[in-house]
């Protein structure tokens, strides 16, 4: 008997310290006791660092999709190399990858405040979303929280795990369902390309080399084919970058599913949503910037769930780059 009201009492305050969780142990307002000014705390910072950079909202979209694809959304990505390791973010898929830097100031900032509470992880999931959610002033996904940082961080990792722009759809359905993630989702998530650029070597080969045959992807726009051919020209700069939507390139708008349906879509892996029927389909009516919104939120709040670390799991990094000693 005296177990049993010691299990109840147990259970009890297990649900007061941390409220109803879901499924993967996240939840709404998490730090509500703990820190509760951590979110706007988060978003303050955001909004100010995205005010000066109309690309970061992009750059920190992209840091979390990168995250969460390898050992899910653990803040593996923002840990440095060591002496006897690679990390993710020294892949060659990660090079490109920006926004480390804001994400430090931000996690300053928090730890201000709330020394040892907030998770590098969470950041990355919440900056993420108030980046984008600037232009809007208001939150454009929930973002549920409770995430725990991770204490290893591979390159090997990253190659199986992460799509890339000359993906096929086959592969993306196949990088996405190990996730958890499905078709709806892949279409969605691929709306974050209205947003942000790219460097030449990400599709370069569509444009003189398609398929390793010579030439041009033929269902790619000639007219746009030949734009893309004069900012990246066979020797291109390394460090030449196109802007992905070149009609609403630092705007979130569902403009993306319209630059598909006319042949303009970046890269390979654009393209290839419209090689599928039901991908094609869900393409269609993601053009409505309404349906948009509200697929992209869903995709999102599943993303950001992915393989998280949570309860006595991983731990709270001090510093974002460095695992704690």
């Amino acid at each position: 008997m005296r177990a049993a009201i010691l299990l109840l009492v147990s259970s009890l305050f297990l649900y007061g310290a941390f409220g109803a969780r879901n499924g993967h142990g996240l939840m709404k307002d998490f730090y509500k006791e703990s820190c509760p000014n951590a979110e706007m705390i988060v978003r303050n910072v955001t909004w100010k660092l995205t005010a000066a950079d109309q690309f970061l909202q992009a750059d920190l979209l992209r840091l979390h999709y990168h995250d969460c694809f390898v050992r899910g959304c653990d803040a593996s990505i923002l840990l440095n190399s060591t002496k006897t390791s690679v990390a993710e973010r020294d892949q060659d898929l990660n090079l490109s990858l920006d926004g480390f830097n804001e994400i430090d100031e931000i996690k300053s900032e928090v730890e201000k405040e709330c020394p040892g509470i907030v998770s590098c992880a969470d950041i990355l999931a919440l900056a993420a979303r108030d980046s984008v959610s600037f232009k809007f002033k208001r939150p454009m996904w929930p973002v549920l929280t409770g995430r725990k940082d991770g204490k290893i961080s591979l390159a090997s990792e990253v190659p199986g795990n992460l799509p890339v722009p000359s993906s096929d759809f086959k592969t993306l359905e196949q990088l996405f369902g190990k996730k958890g993630l499905n078709v709806n989702d892949l279409v969605a998530l691929s709306g974050a390309h209205t947003i942000g650029h790219a460097h030449c070597d990400a599709f370069i080969n569509r444009l003189f080399n398609f398929k390793g045959k010579g030439g041009v992807d033929p269902t790619l726009d000639a007219t746009y084919a030949a734009l893309l051919k004069k900012k990246c020209p066979k020797h291109f700069k390394n460090d030449t970058l196109v802007v992905m939507d070149p009609q609403s390139s630092f705007i979130f708008d569902s403009h993306y599913f319209k630059n598909l349906y006319q042949n303009k879509g970046l890269f390979q892996s654009d393209a290839s949503l419209l090689t599928n029927a039901k991908s094609a389909m869900i393409a269609k009516l993601l053009q409505e910037p309404k349906e948009f919104f509200s697929h992209f939120a869903k995709s999102m709040k599943k993303m950001g769930s992915i393989e998280v670390l949570t309860g006595f799991e991983g731990e709270i990094r001090k510093q974002c780059h460095f695992v704690n000693h």
